[in-house]
């Protein structure tokens, strides 16, 4: 019998810096740089291969009411201290126009090595996701929970959209984010891996053949920490609202809840190969909740609002266990009235195409809730 997980939660968020009156990105965290670390401030800021994008990431939290409270102070901290430059932050997955070729390059030789190796591929990467840390402690269980969650990253994907632009222009996808990263090599919904013993023995043959110096260099879309123990789930854009984060990080918790139950029961999802899945994901790109994604015990294409309502009620119980219930009600709003990426698109549509109007309106969503 497998011990319950903890459950505990961590988020690490990647955010813009905006020049209010130009909305361009800004190079932000050279201004904390001092022979090549990063000064101390009230939290620690983690910078990107960008400038112009900084990371931050929440203490370990026990709850999701511990969690919000944390996101808040994260953002809000990052905000005051970009307006005391003069700037602001903004959540969305792509900048609607600044380009990266502008960009700089953070000058420490981590950042650096990573352009050597990835070239254009990395400067490129001018891309803001969320990751959600739940904690799991078995490893075991974390890797049989990472199989069969595949199955459900492309619908929470459709609920995080927040990256209908890319260099001034509209590209057609609700998550261009997601299809910018995917040229890295290993991401992605990982593929299988049938034990603990067959993820490590994958890590091992990677490292051995020099592919790879460590674990952390597998960048798939959820994955057992090389570090902490917990499962991690990269595959979201970052939510532009943070009440719409939350409600993706609650429904996280409450799946791996679900999935540790079922196990307990001798019960579980059928494991589905990931070029099936990759079918659902590029469909979340694309479409978002707007779109049909593939059902596969039913072998029939659905509704993507349907599917997501369909794993909702699935896990309802775990989410009366966990008291979390108000933290999931942005998602009935999410699927009548669309994520970030829908309300970016109706502002585009009303402006005439005015992606400084775009970014706007990101700045403010930005802004509600937090201690400014």
């Amino acid at each position: 019998m497998i011990l319950r997980p903890s459950l505990t939660i961590g988020i690490e968020e990647e955010y813009q810096i905006i020049d209010p009156e130009t909305r361009e990105l800004r190079s932000f965290i050279t201004q904390f740089i001092e022979d090549d670390r990063v000064i101390m401030v009230e939290r620690e800021i983690k910078p990107e291969l960008h400038q112009s994008m900084v990371e931050l990431g929440t203490p370990v939290c026990a709850t999701v009411a511990e969690a919000h409270e944390e996101l808040v102070n994260q953002r809000s901290f990052i905000a005051r201290l970009a307006r005391e430059k003069g700037l602001e932050i903004m959540c969305s997955g792509t900048h609607p126009f600044s380009r990266w070729v502008e960009q700089q390059v953070t000058p420490f030789p981590r950042y650096l090595g990573v352009l050597e190796e990835m070239q254009l591929l990395a400067q490129r990467l001018l891309i803001f996701g969320m990751h959600v840390h739940i904690g799991v402690e078995d490893r075991a269980l974390a890797i049989d929970t990472m199989n069969v969650v595949r199955y459900m990253l492309p619908h929470i994907l459709a609920l995080s959209t927040s990256s209908p632009f890319w260099l001034g222009r509209r590209t057609g996808l609700k998550s261009y984010r997601s299809v910018v990263f995917e040229d890295f090599p290993r991401s992605g919904i990982p593929d299988i891996c049938r034990s603990e013993a067959d993820y490590d023995n994958l890590v091992g043959t990677l490292v051995r053949t020099g592919c790879i110096p460590d674990a952390s260099k597998i960048w798939w879309d959820v994955r057992p920490h090389h570090k902490y123990p917990t499962l991690e789930f990269r595959i979201c854009d970052i939510c532009t609202r943070v009440d719409e984060a939350m409600a993706i990080v609650a429904l996280f918790q409450a799946i791996v809840l679900w999935l540790w139950k079922l196990r307990q029961s001798n019960i579980t999802f059928r494991v589905y190969r990931r070029d099936m899945l990759e079918e659902n994901r590029w469909r979340a790109s694309r479409y978002g909740l707007d779109g049909k994604m593939i059902d596969f015990g039913k072998m029939a294409e659905v509704p993507t609002r349907q599917l997501v309502r369909e794993l909702l009620e699935l896990i309802s119980e775990e989410v009366d266990e966990l008291g979390i219930r108000s933290y999931l009600e942005p998602i009935e709003s999410m699927l009548m009235h669309g994520t970030s990426a829908d309300r970016q698109l109706r502002i585009y549509d009303s402006t005439d195409g005015d992606l400084k109007a775009v970014v706007d309106h990101l700045l403010a969503e930005t802004a509600l809730g937090l201690d400014l």
